[in-house]
């Protein structure tokens, strides 16, 4: 499936990024993302954090702490209303099949799988925590996986941002070009 919506969403998301409430903006992405949003807070940590590296830590900080409490929305959504809204939610977005793949990691995993979910730049961060909540992992652990695994994963974006700076962020757009293979 491609995406191609996404290069229109990456394009808005950016300007949010220059926008004095541009930390609010990343708060709101980052919970929602954990939950139900396609697009990654990293569309607006990332340009926000080149604008200002020394503030990438403090960024950081912000995504971490709204995709945690978003991603316990994503377990309660799993775990109350799978099939009245996610079921239909993630046909919609062609998630089935990293939903099915989720699952059976939980099934084979449980922790681990929700800390992998937590780093993989591919499988959609939402996936793990409503799949969570169906399979009813247990809730600690959840917790526990959820704040390691993003606390990990934002971290290290934001030491990257400082170790390379600005000149790192052409790479962003051409990545996500080359994922959704837009044709411009």
């Amino acid at each position: 499936m491609h995406f191609r919506f996404l290069i229109a969403w990456y394009d808005k998301v950016l300007a949010w990024s220059k926008h004095p409430r541009a930390p609010w903006y990343l708060g709101l992405i980052s919970f929602v993302d954990a939950s139900v949003f396609p697009i990654s807070p990293l569309f607006m940590l990332l340009p926000m954090s080149f604008a200002n590296p020394r503030r990438s830590f403090h960024f950081a900080l912000i995504a971490i702490i709204s995709s945690f409490i978003g991603g316990m929305v994503g377990y309660a959504l799993g775990f109350f209303a799978f099939e009245v809204f996610i079921n239909p939610f993630i046909n919609w977005m062609g998630y089935v099949g990293y939903y099915q793949m989720a699952l059976q990691w939980f099934q084979t995993w449980g922790f681990w799988a929700i800390l992998i979910g937590c780093l993989s730049p591919i499988i959609p961060y939402k996936i793990f925590t409503i799949s969570a909540g169906v399979m009813q992992l247990d809730f600690g652990w959840f917790l526990v996986a959820s704040i390691i695994g993003r606390s990990l994963r934002f971290l290290l974006i934001a030491a990257f941002i400082c170790w390379g700076g600005p000149k790192v962020a052409p790479l962003l757009r051409k990545t996500l070009v080359k994922i959704t293979d837009y044709q411009s």
